[in-house]
């Protein structure tokens, strides 16, 4: 088992889809997210603290799956995203989300957004 802090979203920054997460997007965040493999799949964890900052969505995670865990220790596997629902968006250049309805939390091998990475690990 391993504890990771990052951000699962960063703000104000296009990813490589076309969107936009705007501050404020994530509202009230619900208590309970889980932690998730590449989207999909049995929960590999949990989300301890989840919070907005000005920076963007960061979290603070416990992976229990101990071969991801091994995988998030060495640095091979470091970035994060997250599952949602859009609940009000602009489309023009880019899509900017400007309300979002969080679902999960993910460590992926490739973000969208890839400033949105782990960036502390702790046994």
């Amino acid at each position: 088992m391993i504890r990771f802090a990052g951000y699962a979203a960063v703000f104000d920054r296009v990813d490589r889809g076309g969107d936009v997460v705007r501050a404020g997007a994530f509202g009230v965040l619900p208590e309970a997210v889980p932690l998730l493999w590449q989207h999909h799949g049995a929960p590999v964890g949990v989300i301890e603290r989840i919070g907005a900052d000005a920076r963007g969505l960061r979290v603070i995670g416990r992976v229990t799956q101990p071969r991801l865990a091994a995988l998030v220790k060495a640095g091979a596997v470091g970035g994060l995203s997250f599952g949602y629902r859009v609940k009000a968006a602009r489309t023009g250049r880019v899509r900017e989300l400007h309300a979002l309805e969080l679902i999960e939390v993910s460590l992926v091998a490739q973000p969208m957004q890839p400033l949105a990475r782990v960036h502390a690990v702790q046994d």
